[in-house]
């Protein structure tokens, strides 16, 4: 159920991530109101896992790098943002990071 709870705070964090470039710097009221909701949201469901007793270092390490791995690829797909080499390794090295983390905590 935890890791249930902390794909659920994922979504949303990487959706009010995206609203909030929409946003236009809280220009825009509904892409605002989405941001502020789906960061509550999030943190709200983090916390949930964290009380079902997942590790707060695994936790936290998934949903910041799985968050900014699927934001940056939102970006690149939908948002006309650059992706370069650089960039990409980048994100495997983060992915990488959150493996090994894993790994290392179930044992």
């Amino acid at each position: 159920m935890a890791w249930i709870l902390l794909a659920c705070a994922i979504v949303t964090e990487v959706t009010a991530t995206t609203a909030l470039k929409l946003s236009d710097g809280f220009a825009h009221k509904g892409w605002s109101v989405l941001v502020v909701i789906g960061y509550v949201a999030s943190f709200i469901l983090l916390s949930r896992a964290l009380k079902l007793q997942m590790p707060v270092g695994v936790a936290y390490a998934v949903w910041a790098g799985i968050g900014t791995a699927a934001v940056a690829g939102i970006g690149t797909l939908f948002l006309g943002e650059s992706m370069n080499l650089a960039k990409a390794g980048g994100i495997v090295l983060i992915i990488g990071g959150v493996v090994l983390l894993n790994l290392a905590g179930s044992h």
